[in-house]
């Protein structure tokens, strides 16, 4: 089968002929304007087949696919509506919303390059614009306002409107950093730095990045974690998933002119300094201790993955604006030494913790597991002593017992996942051999991965927290965990990213060439748990739970709008436990809603919860300097609290020690977790 789809393709790419992209109106100059090559023509042909062919979801390439695909890539390059037209988008709608999938067919980019070299006009005037704008005069007693998040509302319907647009933009600017007791001329001095940087950024693009750009926003209409990387973006998205890079152990994306921290590596200087997290946004890069600070605003993605990677020991500092602060948010500094990841570092920890139910002391066992890992080359290698999650874990478990542990708790907050096969065996220790999860590939069929073990290391009380970010492997484990009713679920309803995918080199489906065609990541199966309810964006949902500070729509799965959808399929044969059976999950259930009303931890998280969630949704900013001021004076002491609450990144376990058997705890996910367990323990044991 493989062999025929190659041969078919060979057919394909061979015989095509591509004509040269017909002319359209621009101001640009001729050097301005990008072309397509014959030789992305033919690479598109073939990620098109492959797409249509193998990938899970079957979508026929028709107007609707067209339609999805016109408004990605348009998001792509305009997600805040700050450089199109209304008119430019009406003009390209007529002609192309409806005809992109006959392009698709034949091999013809020119929609692709005919739409990037406009947005490339427009937005080349509107930062010259913006340029022409800072070093004027704000007056900053007037009461005017800016709506920064535009996603709700439509493009500009004219120049002057475009215009007003990026004079209050500007004003905001220079306002924020006035606010951060910088001098006038060095806010000019900077902001004119930046708009320079995106000007440039903008020449050195190359047709190779709008064709990466338009090939993923037909990848995404699939789904959205299958893409098409050029040989550089795979190098760099494969260094970020190593585990030996020497650097901050983060991978990066770019959105919009900014650099997005996409995931953080478990066991890596970013991961262990716990000040930095996925969605925070790198605006500056400093090396050593005292280095001038280069403003990175508007570079390529490889540019910033040079500047930050460096060699083992040395010191980088990043400016941030963090990514729970909502779009206006003030920077922070860090200070990471770089260093490789370091696969005991992202080991499993534990720690025993005591908590009184009824006059009783319960000791109860944390395991804290960052990620799913397994050493495979040293596994291949007959290595007797590889490590994995679950050695690991197991080695910590016998640790526990010989401490006479009451109940235990593993804590898979913010894990993304990892080894399919390290959840499986780690799940094999709590339960006896059975189905784990199921899946299901792109011709339907169905396979039931089974854990083979029938020894339980540990038999007693077991509770499992999760959080938004508790994804894929965390999800698989902590759903057959709640399946079995082997142990409580607590926390946040996880991620929910149920979908499998591989990496195809398509070197193997075109004719030899001087240039390499990239890769394709592609999904190709989906994970079902034992009762046949999928993981895809419903996730994992805790029997207890609590305050997100993050809602389905802006994080996980089901903000992804191509997003494979939730389905099921024939639960597989499994014979639960139940150990959490009727009486005692409402007995939990109330107890612990009785603490949410009343304890004031829970109370004071919850509030907590609101204001952040506040301070993430708000779009309109004042741009009166008193406003701002007092609004600024606000949020830091708001946020100085919070860290000292819950530390840094509001998520940190805190402990303080206050006595022999008894500990403050300040994460108020870990402290109602414990509580949850000291019920079980209370309503079992007593």
């Amino acid at each position: 089968m493989k062999q025929r789809l190659i041969i078919f393709i060979l057919s394909l790419v061979i015989t095509i002929k591509t004509g040269p992209v017909s002319a359209f109106t621009s101001n640009h100059s001729l050097s301005d304007v990008l072309y397509p090559t014959e030789y992305q023509s033919q690479i598109s042909l073939v990620v098109l087949t492959i797409l249509e062919k193998y990938h899970y979801r079957k979508l026929n390439i028709n107007d609707s696919l067209s339609s999805v695909m016109f408004d990605g890539y348009i998001n792509d390059l305009d997600h805040n509506k700050v450089y199109f037209l209304k008119s430019d988008l009406e003009n390209l709608e007529k002609k192309y919303r409806y005809e992109m999938d006959e392009a698709l067919v034949t091999g013809n980019l020119e929609p692709a390059f005919e739409i990037f070299n406009l947005f490339s006009e427009r937005f080349i005037e509107q930062n010259n614009y913006a340029i022409n704008l800072i070093d004027q005069e704000f007056d900053y007693s007037l009461q005017e306002s800016i709506i920064i998040n535009r996603d709700n509302r439509d493009w500009a319907a004219s120049e002057k409107e475009m215009q007003e647009f990026w004079r209050k933009y500007i004003k905001n600017e220079k306002l924020s950093r006035l606010l951060n007791d910088a001098e006038a001329e060095m806010v000019d001095e900077n902001l004119i730095k930046n708009y320079k940087n995106l000007l440039e950024w903008m020449e050195k693009l190359n047709s190779n990045d709008v064709f990466q750009l338009y090939m993923n926003s037909l990848s995404e209409t699939f789904d959205p974690h299958t893409n098409y990387f050029l040989p550089i973006s795979y190098d760099n998205f494969m260094i970020g998933m190593s585990q030996s890079l020497e650097g901050i152990g983060a991978r990066l994306m770019t959105e919009n002119e900014y650099t997005k921290v996409a995931e953080i590596i478990p066991g890596g200087p970013a991961f262990t300094s716990k000040k930095i997290g996925a969605d925070d946004r790198i605006i500056a890069v400093a090396q050593g201790k005292e280095g001038e600070w280069v403003n990175i605003i508007g570079w390529r993605i490889d540019e910033v993955v040079q500047i930050i990677r460096g060699p083992k020991d040395t010191v980088v500092r990043l400016k941030l604006l963090k990514g729970d602060e909502g779009h206006n948010a003030d920077p922070v500094e860090i200070t990471l030494v770089r260093d490789k990841i370091k696969i005991e570092e992202a080991a499993p920890t534990k720690e025993v913790m005591t908590i009184q139910r009824g006059g009783k002391d319960y000791r109860i066992g944390v395991i804290t597991v960052p990620s799913f890992y397994l050493d495979f080359e040293a596994a291949r290698n007959g290595d007797t002593d590889y490590k994995s999650t679950t050695r690991d874990v197991k080695e910590l478990l016998v640790q526990l017992n010989i401490e006479r542990v009451d109940g235990l708790l593993l804590d898979l907050r913010n894990n993304g996942g990892g080894s399919l096969a390290e959840a499986i065996e780690l799940t094999g220790l709590f339960i006896p051999e059975g189905p784990v999860v199921q899946i299901k590939n792109t011709t339907g069929k169905i396979e039931v991965q089974n854990d083979e073990d029938n020894n339980m290391y540990y038999d007693g009380p077991l509770g499992v927290i999760i959080n938004k970010f508790s994804a894929s492997a965390s999800e698989i484990f902590s759903g057959a965990i709640q399946d079995y009713k082997r142990g409580v679920i607590i926390g946040d309803q996880s991620y929910g990213k149920g979908t499998v995918q591989n990496l195809l080199d398509l070197d193997r489906f075109l004719p030899e060439n001087d240039e390499k065609p990239g890769q394709i990541k592609l999904t190709l199966a989906k994970f079902y748990r034992v009762t046949g309810s999928s993981t895809q964006h419903k996730g994992v949902t805790p029997d207890i739970i609590l305050p997100s500070r993050y809602n389905s729509d802006e994080y996980g799965e089901s903000s992804m709008p191509s997003a494979l959808p939730w389905d099921l399929i024939s639960s597989t044969k499994f014979k639960p436990l139940n150990f959490v059976d009727h009486d005692l999950l409402l007995n939990l259930e109330k107890n612990a809603v009785n603490r949410q009303k009343n304890e004031s931890y829970l109370i004071q998280y919850e509030n907590d919860v609101d204001d952040w969630k506040k301070m993430r949704e708000k779009t309109e900013y004042s741009l009166n300097f008193e406003t701002r001021k007092k609004e600024k004076e606000e949020a830091e002491k708001i946020r100085a609290d919070r860290e000292k609450l819950y530390g840094t990144l509001g998520q940190d376990s805190e402990v303080e020690e206050v006595g022999p058997q008894e500990s403050e705890i300040n994460d108020p996910y870990l402290k109602e977790s414990l509580n949850v367990i000291a019920d079980w323990l209370a309503f079992r044991i007593g």
